[in-house]
């Protein structure tokens, strides 16, 4: 990640004023768009990205409060992605019911899930799915799905099949900027605002 941060340092150069070369001349928003890229270390261990970033944290929490952007950069505001991928084979479904949707405007899909047939191999369901306590410190969920009615009389696996539902894994970078490198292909650069 070293040449995205490159990218930006020689784009936070060019927003500087000639007649000083300071990294702290830059624009705000280019203060925060280098010091996001920053990945070893990030911008928690780089002494002059403390201050423009806890300056943002802080400005994020007030009304009104808008993204600095740094123009030269052509990176705009940052994404936001709180979710990694779910594990091979599960679908990333939301908990909230379509009301809460609705009234928090936003589709948040914090689960996965998936349905399996336990009896397939009942061994390995239950090395993977056999601890209660286990299941509940991970927040898993298994719910049999019953699929007796009468278009399915010939089904013999109707008690085999069930549904696992467990959170999805959350980013420790949930946010990110893509920075055109100078070829104009964007690179990515994940970051977060722990304080």
């Amino acid at each position: 990640m070293k040449p995205v941060f490159f990218a930006v340092a020689g784009l936070a150069a060019l927003a500087m004023s000639p007649a000083s070369a300071k990294a702290e001349d830059a624009s705000w928003g280019c203060q925060v768009l280098l010091c996001a890229a920053s990945q070893s270390p990030s911008w928690h261990g780089v002494p002059y990205c403390v201050p423009p970033m806890k300056r943002l944290i802080e400005a994020m929490s007030k009304p009104g409060f808008s993204w600095p952007i740094c123009h030269e950069a052509k990176a705009g505001k940052p994404g936001y992605k709180p979710y990694e991928e779910c594990p091979a084979g599960m679908t990333a479904v939301s908990s909230r019911t379509d009301g809460d949707r609705l009234f928090l405007g936003r589709d948040d899909k914090d689960q996965c899930t998936k349905t399996v047939n336990q009896c397939s191999n009942r061994a390995a369901f239950r090395t993977q799915f056999g601890d209660k306590r286990e299941n509940e410190r991970k927040g898993v969920t298994i719910r049999g799905i019953n699929q007796n009615n009468d278009n399915d009389v010939f089904n013999r696996d109707n008690g085999c099949m069930v549904q696992i539902t467990q959170p999805r894994p959350r980013r420790a970078d949930p946010y990110y900027f893509d920075i055109p490198n100078d070829k104009g292909v964007k690179q990515r650069a994940w970051f977060n605002l722990n304080d």
